[in-house]
């Protein structure tokens, strides 16, 4: 069989697996058995060719990745929802879109991420440089303090969030996803006992994209100075497409090779995956496998 290239995400009680042609989806219910579910992937982005594209795909990349991420994640939900009472809000959104009502849950948690994600990562850290800048004067250090800072924020939420047994759990099955990949990467059967032989750290890792993004915002943002505050948070916003595709470009470098150069700098974001992947037990790595094996066929 052809080598191919895998990545995945960890759901709620399960995992995702995504090969190049398709897209499967392992969970376990309460009663114990692995649902999977596999489909043939669509993406506008490959059919117009995007995906060819150095340092433009990144960004494109990402919020296909992030719709379909949510996805997942809902299919998994699906699952455990008779034994948790459906909330006011889901129940209004159905009420009145029916059969779209999907699609526009999608919609507002990715919207409501990114809003998140401006206030803590864009709006906070450089009010923070802000107050840094009646003592500090050299640009480059504000813009090194406000970077300092937006990872400060993101270590301190994974740390938090970790602390939550349903969130340590999907760490527990990302681990296993890791793992599973691993085993494919290294040519070896794949069942649990040659998936548990392997390290739980991946240098493809979203949780190494994030830090790797914020690096790259630290240089480029240095190159803007440190003008008034909404111009810096107009430019920053702008930025994040920019941004993204270096980002991106990076990750699939430090994928591809095995070096000292891609072992430094992939170095930093693996130390972070200690907190975002937790060890795996037997089960979860068999339902990560399940979800790789039907990604393959």
């Amino acid at each position: 069989m052809e080598k191919q290239k895998v990545g995945g995400q960890a759901v709620i009680e399960g995992v995702m697996m995504q090969s190049k042609k398709k897209r499967a989806i392992a969970v376990r219910k309460s009663d114990g058995e692995i649902v999977v579910e596999s489909k043939k992937i669509k993406s506008w982005i490959n059919d117009k060719g995007i995906d060819k594209i150095p340092f433009i795909r990144g960004s494109f990349i990402l919020i296909e990745t992030m719709i379909e991420g949510v996805k997942s994640t809902n299919f998994s939900s699906e699952f455990f929802l008779e034994e948790e009472e459906e909330d006011k809000f889901d129940i209004f959104i159905k009420k009145i879109f029916k059969d779209k009502s999907n699609n526009v849950l999608i919609g507002f948690s990715l919207v409501l991420a990114f809003i998140l994600s401006i206030g803590l990562f864009i709006l906070i850290p450089t009010a923070i440089g802000g107050i840094f800048s009646k003592i500090v004067t050299n640009n480059i250090a504000l813009n090194l303090i406000e970077g300092l800072v937006r990872i400060l924020i993101l270590f301190i939420y994974i740390i938090l969030i970790s602390k939550n047994r349903d969130i340590e759990r999907v760490f527990q099955y990302h681990g296993a996803e890791h793992k599973s990949i691993y085993c494919y990467e290294n040519d070896l059967e794949l069942t649990v006992e040659n998936a548990r032989k392997f390290g739980r750290l991946h240098p493809r890792c979203g949780t190494n994209f994030l830090f790797i993004v914020m690096i790259t915002s630290i240089i480029l943002f240095a190159f803007f100075g440190w003008p008034t505050p909404i111009l810096r948070i107009v430019m920053r916003l702008i930025c994040v497409p920019i941004v993204a595709g270096i980002s991106y470009e990076i990750i699939r470098f430090l994928g591809k090779y095995n070096n000292r150069l891609t072992k430094i700098i992939a170095y930093p974001g693996l130390m972070l995956q200690k907190f975002t992947t937790k060890e795996p037990d037997d089960s979860q790595l068999e339902v990560a496998l399940e979800a790789l094996k039907a990604a393959l066929e």
